[in-house]
């Protein structure tokens, strides 16, 4: 017999004998759904109900005395999975498990299931779309936004082994200031080709041209306050001028030529700011000069990101250009349906939506989450020179999204909350309701480097690519220390997967509500909670059993009695309704949480007990299944969050 979930066979084995005991003592009574939970330790069974401290309330009888009846009246021969019943403590009945039975049920769906072990699938196969990384063009992907592709990707492998069908996509933000600022810059070097990696070259000119044009900027401002005598306003403007010229200096250290001929060529225009605003609106408007500047400066730092995700095996189905959805009315039309509704409103040349209007109308505030005190702050759609802002542009990308699948999942950090909430409630007042419940924001928060602050606009950031290979060089030294036998091609291939998988798991493995303190002592750990140290037993298990150089062909289940064998077996027959979790709540933390926890339990049961010389055969051949198991488990769930499956380290 195979199982896709044995421990939830065992679980449904209890709550029917339970259940129909219960009709059997008290039929009069309406008994509420069973809910079991598992007990601190094994010596009380392997579930547990507390339903007698619930009954008594409708008995004139304690707990225990309940339990004892219910236990008595149990129909023991549906008993397939449980080998006993008991009462416990003060009224809690406490099932326990028939091991020989669940065992061989656990140990054989694993190793016959393999590869598909674990991934239960869902009885509504939708189609959904993960929208996850969609870093700016601007600059190299940092440590700072690196976990967004880690958790967005892992998020995707899961609901794909649920059994939806997922679609990857990557939205490029090319509408705005930004890559405005970068296409003039690039326009005032005469398009250079690019020096070393095409996202790093593009990085610096925005960082340089960025700077120049906020230094004109102000000094232009600076002037004209100075005209009027505005004290506050000079001494506000002193300031922030002050820290760019701090920028600027740190900069042309840094960059030294590059600065020197950006500070050339910019000097040319008496007023930058307006030059880059004009390419910013000619962009947005279609206009086909600006539209080869900045889409070509946007496609070389793309370029850039698909050689640092393609590394670390994340990949896409679909690039989403931001201006396209403008260019194509798309965003013109929403903007249309939404004057139309009595929620916008134009201020001094601004429209605005009255956001917390549509809570109220439409009595949202509880459906949102929202506090009945919580006053959701207007959203801007159009600024005064017409040009649209990022969730104005987003409103229209997200219906284009529901065109496409039934259900989006946007992976974006936690400072995006409010404009992630405003798209929602915008959906709302258009009418698209059933689009609102099915979008979801996947928030994360912050990674920090502990002293190390990390600036943009002063071109201090430390990239992934800069994270990935400082990774594979502490692998590298630590492989050739484990294993100096290994020859150097070798020793590199395995502290390519080594270094690149511990820099996922470290952005994965973190609850995504708190943030990741990145320190390389815990990333590259052999020894505990670390991607290397879940490869590392992956690949001993794999060790074992080519050593073994023959299949369990006798395994004898009912003699694995030991503590740790059997911690491992409730570890393998749990995976499946730990993996439904993860894919249903959307944590891909949960699936390395539980690998770690795997590989601890493996790791003492390695160290305590003989699987090869194990008397008699069937023993040893029933433990040989048992690491089989945990090889499959511990490769399926490192596959879920993208981390190669070593046989060998």
């Amino acid at each position: 017999m195979v199982s896709e979930n044995p421990f939830a066979e065992f679980r449904l084995e209890c709550e029917n004998v339970l259940g129909e005991a219960i009709k059997k003592v008290f039929p009069e009574f309406y008994i509420p759904r069973l809910t079991l939970e598992r007990p601190p330790s094994l010596e009380f069974g392997q579930l547990a109900s507390s339903m007698c401290f619930e009954l008594v309330k409708q008995v004139g009888e304690t707990p225990l005395v309940l339990a004892e009846r219910l236990i008595k009246a149990l129909d023991k021969s549906k008993f397939s999975l449980i080998e006993r019943v008991a009462a416990a403590g003060e009224g809690y009945i406490n099932f326990h498990v028939d091991f020989a039975k669940f065992s061989a049920l656990t140990l054989e769906s694993a190793r016959q299931l393999d590869a598909e072990y674990g991934f239960v699938k869902t009885q509504e196969p939708l189609k959904i779309i993960v929208e996850h990384t969609s870093v700016n063009p601007l600059h190299p992907i940092h440590i700072g936004q690196a976990r967004n592709p880690m958790l967005g990707d892992a998020i995707a492998r899961i609901l794909k082994s649920r059994g939806y069908t997922v679609f990857r996509h990557y939205y490029i933000d090319d509408v705005g200031r930004q890559t405005a600022v970068i296409a003039y810059g690039y326009e005032k070097l005469g398009k250079p080709k690019t020096e070393g990696k095409p996202d790093h070259f593009i990085g610096k000119i925005y960082t340089i041209t960025s700077c120049l044009v906020e230094i004109n900027r102000l000094k232009r401002e600076l002037e004209l306050a100075k005209a009027v005598s505005a004290t506050e306003e000079i001494t506000k403007i002193n300031r922030e001028l002050d820290d760019w010229v701090s920028v600027a200096f740190e900069l042309k250290e840094k960059f030294p030529e590059l600065f020197e001929e950006l500070l050339e060529k910019i000097r040319e225009n008496e007023d930058p700011e307006n030059m880059v605003n004009k390419l910013n609106r000619a962009y947005e408007a279609g206009e086909e000069k600006a539209k080869q500047f900045i889409r070509e400066v946007s496609e070389l730092c793309l370029q850039g990101f698909r050689e640092t995700l393609s590394r670390a095996e994340v990949f896409y189905d679909s690039w989403d250009w931001e201006s396209d959805f403008v260019w194509s009315n798309r965003v013109t039309e929403i903007l249309q349906r939404l004057k139309t509704t009595p929620y916008v409103l134009t201020l001094g040349g601004i429209l605005e939506f009255d956001a917390e209007k549509v809570v109220k109308k439409l009595n949202l505030k509880e459906k949102l989450g929202l506090r009945e005190d919580y006053e959701v702050t207007p959203l801007t759609l159009v600024r005064a020179d017409g040009t649209t802002l990022y969730t104005t542009r987003d409103i229209a990308y997200t219906l284009w999204k529901f065109e496409r699948a039934e259900k989006v999942v946007n992976v974006i950090g936690m400072e995006q909350v409010l404009a992630q909430l405003q798209l929602k409630i915008a959906l709302h007042a258009l009418g698209y309701s059933k689009y609102a419940d099915n979008l979801i924001h996947f928030a994360y928060n912050l990674v920090t480097l502990p002293g190390y602050k990390m600036s943009s606009r002063r071109g201090r950031y430390i990239t992934l690519d800069e994270v990935m290979d400082e990774a594979v060089k502490r692998a590298y030294e630590e492989v050739a220390k484990r294993s100096p036998q290994l020859s150097g091609k070798e020793k590199q291939k395995i502290a390519n997967f080594v270094g690149i998988g511990a820099v996922r798991y470290a952005l994965t493995e973190v609850d995504p509500s708190k943030p990741v303190v990145f320190t390389w002592d815990r990333v590259l750990n052999f020894e505990k909670n670390s991607a290397p140290y879940i490869q590392y037993s992956h690949a001993r298990a794999c060790s074992i059993l080519r050593k073994a150089a023959r299949k369990p062909e006798k395994p004898a289940y009912d003699l694995l009695k030991e503590k740790l064998e059997r911690e491992i077996l409730l570890a393998l027959a749990s995976f499946p309704d730990i993996f439904v979790e993860a894919a249903e709540l959307l944590k891909p933390n949960l699936i390395a949480d539980f690998a770690n926890a795997l590989a601890d339990k493996f790791n003492t049961f390695y160290n305590a007990l003989p699987v090869i010389k194990a008397e008699p055969q069937e023993l040893s051949d029933a433990r040989l299944a048992l690491v089989d198991a945990v090889r499959i488990v511990l490769r399926n769930t490192l596959n879920l969050i993208g981390i190669v499956a070593p046989e060998r380290m």
